[in-house]
């Protein structure tokens, strides 16, 4: 895809996370628009998958460690024929398909873990990859955590097993947007210098500007082509803006969760191109 037609497609999903969240009146908006674009880049050019089989053993992993962000993964799901997209209509419903976290136990094709307790992700990712170079096959595995998660102690033990077991087919994709949901995570406990704390554990580590295409593109491919069942595993530390596309969500924690009101969808759409 030309990058004008991923810009359109991440905005396309971006509308879809406001639409499932205020449709439930409940939910997490904020980092799913933040990530969109990094997500984009990577579902639609580089992860490798079959939507039309979803257990294929050879797939590329996708791991939703900040779980809350689950109605992004949903709407790139939804769109790549994993589910039929009506089922975007029951999001956060008593015993529908798509909860307000993912889960496995509900058998949703293309989650591959469930989340919502955070923390968690880069342990069962580290996992999965040593899983795969044991079993002999060259699948990657993508992990999404998010910045908040690396004030939590296991994200570092993750980190040191992943350097220890040269798990070189592993990539944290980190959601670097300086927002929880008490505040700003600076604020509450600074990460910073997360780059500096990530290439003391031995990760290869790549900054980007998380909506600048070109950068987000070069960040999977180098981890592509330094891919190996053994070797060093990969952080993309990407600075991303919570709420993007959306002029009165940018930047602002409180969005974090929250559901728009009828007018504020309306400007929504329109800022995003698709009014």
């Amino acid at each position: 895809m030309e990058t004008n037609e991923l810009k359109e497609k991440a905005n396309q999903l971006r509308a879809d996370v406001l639409k499932m969240v205020t449709n439930a009146n409940s939910g997490h908006p904020g980092g799913a628009l933040g990530m969109a674009d990094t997500w984009t880049m990577l579902h639609y050019e580089f992860i490798n998958d079959k939507p039309d089989n979803p257990e294929w053993d050879d797939r590329d992993r996708f791991i939703l460690s900040n779980g809350h962000t689950c109605p992004l993964l949903y709407a790139v799901l939804a769109d790549k024929g994993y589910f039929p997209k009506e089922e975007m209509d029951g999001f956060r419903s008593l015993g529908a398909l798509l909860q307000g976290h993912p889960s496995t136990a509900k058998g949703t094709p293309g989650v591959e873990f469930s989340s919502g307790s955070l923390g968690h992700g880069l342990s069962f990712g580290a996992g999965v990859a040593l899983s795969g170079r044991l079993n002999d096959q060259d699948y990657k595995t993508y992990v999404s955590i998010s910045d908040a998660e690396c004030q939590e102690g296991q994200t570092w033990e993750a980190a040191a097993v992943a350097r220890d077991k040269d798990l070189g087919n592993l990539c944290a994709l980190v959601d670097y947007n300086d927002s929880q949901i008490d505040g700003k995570v600076s604020d509450i406990m600074d990460v910073a210098p997360l780059a500096e704390k990530w290439k003391s554990f031995g990760w290869r580590v790549i900054e980007i500007d998380g909506h600048d295409y070109d950068e987000i593109e070069d960040a999977f491919s180098t981890f592509q082509e330094n891919s190996a069942r053994e070797g060093t595993p990969t952080a993309i530390v990407s600075s991303n803006v919570l709420g993007k596309g959306v002029s009165f969500m940018e930047g602002d924690p409180g969005w974090h969760h929250g559901v728009l009101s009828e007018e504020q969808m309306s400007q929504a759409m329109e800022e995003l191109g698709l009014n």
